[in-house]
């Protein structure tokens, strides 16, 4: 059961209308990090989980990311206020009214489509997705998984304070972004609260190629650290002549019933290609060489 409290959980001021400005920040309103998508994931994980201290969480988490979004949609109807009116009642002559829709970034379509209120899209206009949302129901992996988001989204709001003077925006989007920290922090609690956590899931990796690492990647730059050498590893610095690390033949095979074996032998000795064969073909024809 839901009950909206009228007020916002953090104070919106913006000094002047930026409609440019609003088109960059729908980014943290409908895009892949931003409040929805958090929102969204954070409560289909709550409903599914088990476990009463992570639903608990989870739903605390999901129902604060609500309140984000609220804070972000009015940063942006706010900042589109100007250029609602005007589009609305035609304030401005034909010319100066197109200038200022199309001033830059996805501001035209806001303005258009949605009449400067606060659109359910990324800051390019692309609508929010529930493809956006990579739970899997397992708690370890979604909470990895939570914290990445929790990261990432804290990293777009540092973008977005840097590309702005208005005070009263940074301020909020500073508050914003401090949640994201907060977040970060009661998931990685939640994710070390569990004894076993890694590897996430049931089943432990395949001896010994848990402790493989394959240097596939050499030339100027190849590094060593903790992340790829010491004990708790194995090196393979040469791939190819390593050979496949099961130590088979590296090919695929596939066992066929005999009429089946028998149609794929008369295929392929049907389409088989000539090694001595140099056929005129069209490229010949048409080359402008010799």
């Amino acid at each position: 059961m839901f009950s909206h409290n009228k007020r916002l959980q953090y104070t919106v001021r913006v000094s002047e209308p930026n409609p440019v400005l609003a088109s960059l920040l729908l980014e943290q309103f409908g895009g892949p990090d931003g409040e929805l998508a958090a929102a969204m994931r954070y409560f289909t994980q709550g409903l599914a989980e088990d476990d009463p201290g992570r639903k608990d969480l989870l739903l605390d988490i999901a129902t604060e990311e609500l309140s984000h979004l609220e804070v972000i949609g009015s940063i942006v109807a706010m900042l589109n206020k100007g250029a609602k009116g005007d589009l609305a009642e035609a304030a401005l002559e034909e010319a100066e009214l197109y200038k200022s829709l199309t001033a830059g970034g996805n501001s035209h379509t806001q303005s258009i489509l949605y009449g400067g209120g606060p659109a359910l899209t990324n800051s390019s206009g692309v609508p929010w997705t529930a493809a956006y949302i990579d739970s899997r129901g397992d708690p370890t992996c979604d909470l990895r998984s939570n914290i990445a988001a929790e990261s990432r989204a804290k990293i777009v709001y540092e973008r977005l304070i840097a590309i702005t003077d208005d005070p009263g925006i940074k301020d909020a989007l500073g508050f914003l972004m401090t949640r994201e920290i907060a977040h970060q922090k009661s998931f990685e609690k939640a994710l070390y609260s569990i004894a076993d956590n890694f590897p996430p899931g049931r089943l432990e990796g395949v001896k010994p190629y848990d402790t493989l690492y394959v240097n596939a990647s050499t030339g100027p730059g190849d590094t060593e650290g903790p992340w790829n050498s010491g004990p708790e590893w194995e090196r393979v610095e040469d791939v190819v002549a390593a050979g496949p690390v099961d130590g088979g033949e590296g090919a695929a095979h596939v066992d066929l019933p005999a009429d089946k074996l028998k149609t794929l032998r008369a295929m392929a000795e049907r389409t088989a290609s000539d090694p001595e064969s140099d056929p005129l073909t069209g490229a010949d024809l048409g080359s402008a060489g010799d």
